[in-house]
């Protein structure tokens, strides 16, 4: 690690219940700690546009969030809105059925038209697999090598919301892996770079994915990761 941790955090501030008043306060908190970005809910980006006009912090959103099932046409107008509004990063979320179901050709189009939208206007896009959801690293494996070709800039372990049913009938999640990390490492390019996000709390988890090769870490425990580093270094 070269520089802080915050500066591989993009401060998630996603979920759903946030006010405008919450989100105004995680935007000021990510200007302070001077992180990579913010990732906020698509309504949101006119706001964190606002706050962080005049810091280096960038402004992001999702696409097709978080199941990924919109149609591309809607993602590619949410991708082409956000960007409009001031967002210079997306992260959008594949169509994991169609993923599942071995339906390629929909999607590398699907992520394909959403990665030309925001690169025909300067923005990156971080591509989602959601890997609670796939039942094989085969799949992962085929994901990686359609967003290389389709010109991602990122691919990305998990929403933060992918919980899954279980048998008894509660839900569990796992998010980021180190399995899923290494794997989607392993079979993409040094061109493609991964965020890892999903249960992401601590320096100690951060500092490890970042060591396998993460460049970004997605994290709504921004605050405590930084000040946890500060305690590992003695501040």
């Amino acid at each position: 690690m070269n520089h802080s941790i915050a500066r591989y955090i993009d401060h998630s501030l996603l979920h759903p219940t946030l006010t405008d008043e919450a989100v105004r306060q995680g935007c000021q908190l990510a200007a302070r700690l001077q992180v990579a970005s913010v990732c906020v809910q698509p309504a949101a980006v006119p706001l964190a546009a606002e706050v962080l006009a005049d810091s280096p912090v960038a402004v992001g959103t999702v696409v097709g969030f978080p199941q990924g099932a919109h149609a591309t046409a809607t993602k590619v107008f949410e991708a082409q809105l956000a960007c409009r509004q001031g967002a210079v990063e997306l992260d959008m979320v594949i169509h994991v059925g169609k993923a599942r179901g071995g339906d390629w050709d929909y999607v590398a189009q699907d992520i394909r038209e959403v990665v030309q939208a925001a690169h025909d206007r300067g923005a990156i896009v971080k591509v989602i697999f959601e890997n609670d959801f796939l039942p094989s690293d085969e799949i992962k494996i085929r994901l990686c090598h359609i967003c290389e070709e389709a010109g991602a800039d990122y691919v990305k372990t998990s929403t933060g919301f992918g919980f899954v049913k279980q048998p008894e009938g509660g839900y569990a999640y796992r998010g980021a892996t180190e399995h899923d990390v290494k794997l989607m490492r392993a079979h993409c390019s040094p061109r493609v770079k991964i965020k890892a996000a999903g249960g992401i709390r601590s320096y100690e988890q951060a500092r490890r994915f970042i060591q396998l090769g993460v460049d970004r870490i997605g994290a709504s425990a921004t605050e405590q990761i930084v000040a946890q580093e500060a305690q590992h270094h003695g501040g």
